[in-house]
């Protein structure tokens, strides 16, 4: 697992997860800083004297070899790995030449010295400078809201109002460079790779001149050498679309921050400041926690946390409500309070303060105390707006229209589809398309009226409209899982797979398209147009993501590569059945070697996911409506873990190594009486790799503590190293 991805909106939450994945990021930053300053010297060794050349071209290698570029998400495209090995690759030549001793100080300069130093003075630098910034500008806006919170509420309204306006405008501030540094994080991590292997491309490339066999050496490093540009190409490719994804949602996020929030297994989450009472004569003490309430549950969670001083975490409490009060103003001599009881120390209300009104009344209502605002802290996906495009018998007449144009007329044309129309002639020209009357009156195959890359940018613009990408919102992760890992042949067989998975409508629409752009691509001699360069154009296009995060945008490298396989595929996919002894793709990657293969999602119909979290077996909830305390109580009770009906235990458990389902209780399957396991020790049989937050990993030989029965058909829930989550049940065995 890389670095995990830094998401806007969550600048303005601020949590201390949010921290930890920053602090992440700057300790990877730092340690390439570190490195390529380590590097740099070692060049110049190089420079210094022919006599220890040898010896510096050793540790030059040993460096080479043994730093890894991180990435992040889950998973890097092949270009990346190639990438990533060129700098072991690298670090094995130059031990080939260790014997030859010649000076090779102009080149070095020239193609490595002075391009690594502009690197790490203008890009990691600048990166730097931020920190500071960002460190100066989280103390002062944390302690401004500090004394701003003191402030009583007995003063004049004017004196009030103007500081809360001043605090506000600092909050702002604070989340305007917060947004900014966290874009220019994850641009430098992305940056990094093609910024620094290319010089080393370079430098290469003319240390072969200085060498008695540099002509032949430089022969047998040619197809190497080849296949890395094109690496590196493709890999910058899908940084410039990335990046420009990138600053359009951070762009969104600042216009609404309120409205591109996440989706969230909480209902309401945030800080708020806990009143802390001590012995007279010393008063009370109030300190900020990181608060989170799950409304279905009616479980409150509450973390101490102080920004300043790089960060604390304290230990947490977790408490289930039984009301929540508005705290009057001439109760307390702070503004924004509210009380809330535990359901175990009834009368004895705790006293929490939010940052503003605003968000204390968000909170009350969360709460379901007396005050609603009807507006939650429940994140959704944000719903894209709907065009007039449809999937229907206008929707494919556009699409051939505009294909048969395009073959006809600009087949050669350079940058065919990455050349984009003028917008309004875009626009004009797809309204006249989809009104059946002018659609029939256009003759764009013999039209001179309309340039080729307008008619390419409508049909794009025609896909994108649609209600739903053309791969649908459904199979969306289950195309990404085989592009990310496996053999070529296990990715075409997975994509073959799915692709006859797609409603009919859909698979005879992109079966044209793809015809089509396999047509475009076996012209890139003259277009410019390779299978990698029309996956940098339309992944985003036929796989958009349903929900608009930086971890989505970071998968449109994947979704690239599934429409390169498409594309160079194209005949068997569309043309052949897939095979039917094929197993879920959401299997492939995830199972180890004779293991038991997970459930899959389809399988399983697993449409969602428990939260193994305090013990507590919840499922994430669809909606805010309220639910009795009775329904979810601690895991104290043995009722609180349900045993699954024999019906379902085997109908949905995970297939075992024989592919056939296996029953959630390891007993009888036909007693209705099994009873839930409690408080039992397991042992691993399998290795496994955790594909969701309330998921355990662990290797073979694991022992996990107080295992019980799940709600969710075929898992188990149990502690391995402190950590509480899910395990596959047939990846395990009772002690």
């Amino acid at each position: 697992m890389g670095l995990q991805p830094l998401e806007f909106s969550d600048c303005y939450l601020d949590s201390p997860w949010f921290r930890e994945r920053i602090r992440a990021h700057e300790a990877e930053l730092e340690r390439t800083n570190k490195f390529i300053k380590e590097l740099i010297k070692d060049g110049k060794n190089l420079i210094a004297a022919t006599k220890s050349l040898s010896a510096a071209q050793r540790k030059f290698a040993h460096s080479l070899r043994d730093f890894k570029f991180e990435f992040i998400g889950d998973a890097e495209t092949d270009d990346e790995r190639c990438i990533d090995a060129s700098l072991r690759e690298f670090s094995n030549f130059l031990k080939n030449l260790e014997e030859q001793r010649e000076i090779m100080a102009l080149s070095v300069t020239e193609t490595l010295i002075k391009p690594l130093e502009k690197f790490r003075k203008e890009q990691l630098g600048a990166v730097k400078e931020e920190k500071k910034k960002f460190d100066k500008e989280t103390e002062r806006n944390y302690s401004l809201i500090d004394k701003h919170l003191t402030l009583s509420a007995r003063k004049k309204d004017t004196h009030l109002q103007e500081a809360d306006l001043q605090v506000e405008q600092n909050r702002q501030h604070f989340y305007e460079l917060s947004l900014e540094y966290v874009c220019k994080l994850q641009e430098i991590q992305e940056r990094k790779k093609f910024e620094f292997v290319e010089p080393m491309l370079s430098f290469f490339q003319g240390m072969f001149t200085f060498y008695h066999q540099g002509h032949e050496l430089s022969k047998d490093f040619n197809h190497y050498k080849t296949e890395l540009q094109i690496n590196i190409q493709n890999t910058r490719n899908r940084f410039e679309g990335t990046r420009s994804e990138v600053e359009e949602l951070m762009n969104k996020i600042r216009q609404n921050p309120k409205d591109q929030k996440r989706a969230s297994q909480f209902t309401a989450e945030g800080y708020l400041y806990v009143q802390e009472k001590r012995p007279a004569p010393f008063g009370s003490s109030w300190v900020k926690h990181y608060c989170m309430y799950r409304k279905t549950a009616k479980k409150f969670n509450m973390i101490p946390f102080e920004h300043r001083s790089g960060g604390k975490l304290g230990d947490g409490e977790a408490f289930f409500l039984k009301e929540c009060t508005k705290r009057h103003i001439d109760s307390t001599d702070r503004r924004f309070c509210f009380d809330i009881e535990a359901a175990d120390r009834p009368g004895v209300p705790l006293t929490v303060q939010a940052f503003s009104e605003e968000e204390r009344k968000q909170w009350l209502e969360a709460l379901g105390g007396k005050e609603a605002l009807f507006h939650t802290f429940n994140r959704a996906i944000v719903p894209r707006p709907e065009g007039g495009a449809q999937l229907d018998k206008m929707g494919f007449t556009i699409l051939r229209k505009c294909i048969s144009a395009v073959e006809t007329r600009g087949i050669n044309d350079q940058g065919l589809y990455r050349v984009v129309g003028v917008s309004s002639k875009v626009q004009r020209l797809l309204s006249m398309l989809m009104d059946v009357k002018t659609c029939n009156e256009l003759d764009l195959e013999n039209s001179t009226d309309w340039e080729v890359k307008t008619v390419t940018s409508a049909l794009k613009q025609y896909l994108r409209s649609l209600p739903e990408p053309l791969m649908t919102y459904e199979l969306h992760r289950d195309f990404i899982v085989p592009a990310k890992s496996g053999s070529p042949e296990s990715r075409v067989s997975a994509i073959h797979f799915l692709v006859h998975k797609l409603p009919e409508k859909n698979k005879e629409m992109l079966d044209i398209l793809v015809k089509h752009l396999t047509n475009v691509s076996s012209h890139s001699k003259q277009n410019l147009m390779t299978v990698a360069n029309l996956g940098v154009v339309f992944g985003p296009t036929l796989m958009r993501p349903q929900e608009e995060t930086v971890a989505a945008i970071m998968d449109l490298k994947f979704q690239n590569i599934v429409v390169e396989i498409l594309i160079e595929n194209h005949e068997k996919i569309f043309r052949t059945s897939p095979d039917t002894t094929f197993a879920e793709p959401t299997c492939l990657s995830a199972s180890p070697p004779n293991a038991p293969p997970r459930q899959s999602k389809r399988q399983g119909q697993r449409t969602k996911r428990p939260v193994a979290v305090y013990n507590l077996c919840l499922e994430l909830e669809e909606g805010d409506s309220p639910s009795p305390l009775k329904e979810d109580p601690p895991s104290s009770s043995q009722d609180s873990l349900s045993t699954p009906s024999p019906t379902t235990s085997a109908a949905h458990g995970p297939p075992g190594p024989d592919g056939n389902h296996l029953a959630a209780d390891r007993g009888n399957c036909g007693d209705a009486t099994a009873t839930t396991l409690i408080n039992r020790k397991a042992r691993a049989v399998y290795p496994c790799e955790a594909e969701h937050s309330s998921e355990l990993s662990f290797e073979i030989g694991a022992i996990f503590e107080d295992v019980q029965t799940s709600r969710e058909p075929g898992w188990l829930e149990g502690t391995l190293n402190g950590k509480r989550g899910l395990i596959p049940q047939n990846y395990v065995k009772l002690l």
